[in-house]
């Protein structure tokens, strides 16, 4: 049943629960962590640890997708990012991060990144880096953006897509934009119909973000092979709530997913949607609370941009915050240079820090195991507390 609060004469609203609310409380056996297994599959692509990050281009840049699937992870381009814009990257991300470390004024890095993004998408450049990304021998995997992925689909499925991540803040079964189509008419109405789209693919495609049980079901139902929950929040650097008033509570959320994933095998007779968390995850004990909450893999953002190979040096953004007329997100400094470490520490260790911010790998299995698990798949049913 849920759990109704009045805040109003007339109104009532849903209590809900962050992750930071919620516990994990082992009641059984314990276990070796040697003797559990972090292994994720979805589809036909398996992967020693599930992880995606966050398509934004703080991370993603081809060398460090090529890292994160060398590490056993997935790497996910940002399709509509710099990479897919400007020739010259690095030299553009050299003067954002100048921008950002100037504090002269905390809005200039966000305008600078909306000039960049304001340069139009170039299907040579987008098409190089996901040739780079393929050629290197790791699973590739785009994100776009349910406008754009009419149009940008076709070179990417050239170029050697394997992953397709059809992304937003709030993601629905049929999206619908305005396109010019040059007629007296002006801007016309035209639906993205997100299960025709995906039917007429032979790529698996994940499909976000969704924020309940219904919003989880009706993009299951569109065929997406995964579902992703959230729009990647992260404190100090993503503002959509103050922007639009919207907010996703991860716990809550992750767990309606979870449910609605049951709902529809058994709709399905056993078609299975994997659900991926993307959201106020910021330390190991975040992850393995969202994958006790019900999640098959997670998204990660803060954390990969601490790693030295991330390309944003040390500083985060979601990928919202270059939206050109209502970003929703701003340049985050989370290491600084002699602080950063490298990918495959920040993933595997070893660790000296008590925080949890390194080897996310390492605790994630520690924790399965002091709970007495031996897969992602049983640890979803562990006991949890909430707090309060």
């Amino acid at each position: 049943m849920r759990d109704l609060v009045e805040f109003g004469m007339g109104r009532t609203a849903r209590r809900t629960y962050e992750l930071e609310d919620i516990s994990i409380v082992p009641s059984r056996r314990t276990r070796s962590s040697k003797n559990t297994s972090t292994a994720w599959q979805i589809d036909a692509y398996r992967f020693e640890m599930p992880f995606l990050n966050h398509p934004t281009d703080a991370l993603g840049s081809p060398e460090s997708v090529i890292e994160l699937g060398r590490s056993g992870a997935l790497g996910v381009l940002n399709g509509e990012g710099l990479w897919a814009r400007h020739e010259d990257v690095e030299s553009k991300l050299d003067e954002l991060i100048s921008i950002a470390e100037s504090d002269e004024e905390p809005s200039a890095a966000v305008r600078f990144l909306q000039e960049l993004h304001a340069a139009p998408i170039r299907p040579d450049l987008l098409s190089s880096a996901v040739s780079k990304v393929r050629e290197a021998g790791v699973t590739t995997a785009v994100r776009v953006s349910p406008q754009h992925a009419p149009e940008l689909t076709p070179a990417l499925l050239e170029a050697g897509l394997e992953i397709l991540v059809v992304h937003g803040t709030i993601i629905s079964a049929e999206h619908v934009t305005l396109v010019d189509r040059g007629s007296e008419d002006g801007l016309v109405a035209e639906p993205l119909n997100l299960k025709t789209f995906i039917s007429d693919l032979d790529i698996p495609v994940i499909a976000g973000g969704v924020h309940d049980h219904r919003t989880a079901l009706h993009s299951m139902r569109t065929g997406a092979a995964g579902v992703i929950v959230g729009y990647g929040s992260a404190e100090g650097a993503t503002t959509t709530n103050e922007v639009l008033g919207i907010g996703v509570p991860m716990a809550t959320a992750i767990a309606d997913a979870a449910a609605a994933r049951r709902d529809y095998l058994d709709e399905t007779g056993g078609r299975y949607v994997h659900v991926i968390a993307d959201g106020d995850l910021h330390t190991s004990g975040d992850v393995a609370k969202a994958i006790a909450c019900g999640a098959d893999a997670v998204s990660l953002g803060t954390l990969l941009a601490a790693s030295k190979e991330a390309p944003g040096r040390g500083w985060y953004w979601p990928s919202a915050a270059a939206h050109p007329d209502t970003p929703r997100g701003a340049l985050l400094q989370v290491a600084v240079d002699d602080q950063r470490e490298s990918l495959q520490r920040v993933l595997t260790g070893p660790s000296d820090d008590p925080d949890g911010l390194l080897n996310v790998v390492g605790a994630l299995r520690r924790s399965m195991a002091k709970a007495g698990y031996a897969d992602l798949k049983e640890f979803q049913k562990v006991g949890l507390s909430v707090r309060g």
